[in-house]
Parts: structure tokens; C-alpha cells; sequence
């Protein structure tokens, strides 16, 4: 199936590595150009080397609302146009919730809930304007379910899905769809720890009915989808990709 990418632009947050850089490496195959957006410039340097269409580097820190804003300015100015935005930095400090500090707590909602809303918002205007375009949320499953130790975290990616079904309402006569990911266990950096203690690991992987984490580059023709026009009667939707663990009792 032709998904009618080729040539289109996107902005992706926290594309340095794990599953943001996979949804470059996935773009960048069906023919978008990207502006790849992390903090960590030599990463993003060695993504953009390694992808077959243009990636044009964009070092910031999402967590300033107003360097999450400027990532449009980017796009506009390195490729003329706007057609898809990724929101997919985030951060998850883990400790008890007497134990997690106010000023953590704001960090953490900084990155993972307002930065995707000052792109969002910086994105608006030209996504309205020319009468389409995509906004995909990278949340997680812990915002559909809280975890211990994850409250913070929990709460920014469960914001961020009630976020993407108001704004998809707002913006569906407009013809601009907004959707969430909700990705489980993969295994990427963020998992280095469990993927690095075998009981720690063998623990984690019976509560997912796959028996495995997901790989990196599985998220990519999902994101592919949600990106392309093929998807233009899908919004408001959160799509679940973590192996079946939470749709298990």
C-alpha cells in the first residue's frame, strides 16, 4: 500500500534514540523529511547520516516550552511545509510519591504534557491553515493504567491522552487528525536496566502475553500509518502497542 508519504514534513521530539529515532528511521524510508529534535546532537547527527531522505538536526530541550515551539519555525524554514508532528520526548523517574519532590514532578509534566502542547499549539496554525495535517502523541500504557512508583509519569501520559481526544474533536473539521501511542515494554534503552538483569527481565516478561518486549522498529509502520492520509477518518484514537499486557486481567 502506497500510505502517500513521500515528500511530506514532520517535527519528531525525543528522536536521538529508542522509539523516536525509530519513527524517524521509518519517515525517512517512506521518503518525509524530517526535523529530528533531541538534546543529544552527535545521536541525531549519526540518525541524519544514516536515513535515506532528508533529516534536518534541531538540538533542544523540549522541556522550554518556547524551544518546543520554535521545532515549527525549523521545519518551515528547512523544508518549506508542515505535514506531521510526533510528540515523543519524555521522561520517567521512578520513586515513591512521598519520596518525589514538587519541582520533579513539574519537570516531568513539563516534558511529557506541556512541551506536546506548546507544539501542538505552535503547529496549530499552519496545520488549520492549509486544511490538514497529523498530530501523534507517544504516551504510554501507564497512562491508561497508573503504576507505583510511576505516579508522576502516570499522571503526564494520562493527561496527554484526555490532551489528544480534546484536541482531536477541536481540530477533526479542520481535517487535522490527532491520535496517541501508547507503547508497553520495548526493548530500548529506557529498559536497560531490566534487559540487563536476567530474573529482573524474566519477571518483567511474564506479564506480557507475547513473552517479549517489543523492538524498536515495530512502532514505525503504526506511526507510518497514523501519519499518512490513508489514516484521515482516525482520530481521537489511542492505540495500544505493548504485546497484549493491558488488555490482560
Amino acid at each position: 500500500m502506497d500510505l502517500e508519504l513521500h515528500g511530506r514534513v514532520a517535527i519528531v521530539t525525543g528522536a536521538s534514540r529508542g522509539l523516536g529515532s525509530a519513527i524517524v528511521r521509518a519517515f525517512s524510508l517512506e521518503g518525509m523529511q524530517v526535523v529530528a529534535a533531541a538534546r543529544s546532537e552527535s545521536d541525531l547527527h549519526r540518525l541524519a547520516a544514516d536515513a535515506p531522505s532528508p533529516v534536518h538536526v534541531a538540538v533542544c530541550d523540549v522541556g522550554d516550552p518556547t524551544a518546543a515551539a520554535r521545532l515549527v519555525d525549523i521545519a518551515l524554514d528547512a523544508f518549506g511545509g508542515l505535514d506531521v508532528v510526533v510528540n515523543n520526548a519524555g521522561i520517567a523517574p521512578a520513586a515513591s510519591f512521598t519520596d518525589m519532590p514538587n519541582e520533579e514532578w513539574e519537570r516531568i509534566l513539563s516534558v511529557n504534557l506541556l512541551a506536546p502542547v506548546a507544539l501542538a499549539r505552535s503547529a496549530g496554525p499552519v496545520l488549520l491553515g492549509q486544511g490538514h495535517g497529523k498530530v501523534i502523541n507517544v504516551a504510554s500504557t501507564s497512562g491508561l493504567r497508573g503504576k507505583p512508583t510511576l505516579a508522576a509519569y502516570s499522571a503526564s501520559k494520562g493527561a496527554l491522552l484526555r490532551f489528544t481526544e480534546a484536541l482531536a474533536g477541536e481540530w477533526a473539521p479542520a481535517n487535522v487528525q490527532v491520535n496517541a501511542i501508547a507503547p508497553g515494554a520495548f526493548a530500548t534503552d529506557a529498559q536497560q536496566a531490566v534487559l540487563d538483569d536476567p530474573t529482573v527481565l524474566t519477571r518483567r516478561l511474564r506479564k506480557i502475553p507475547a513473552g517479549r518486549m517489543g523492538g524498536a522498529d515495530e512502532i514505525g509502520p503504526l506511526a507510518c500509518f497514523l501519519a499518512s492520509p490513508r489514516s484521515a477518518f482516525i482520530t481521537g484514537a489511542t492505540y495500544v502497542i505493548d504485546g497484549g499486557e493491558a488488555a490482560k486481567l
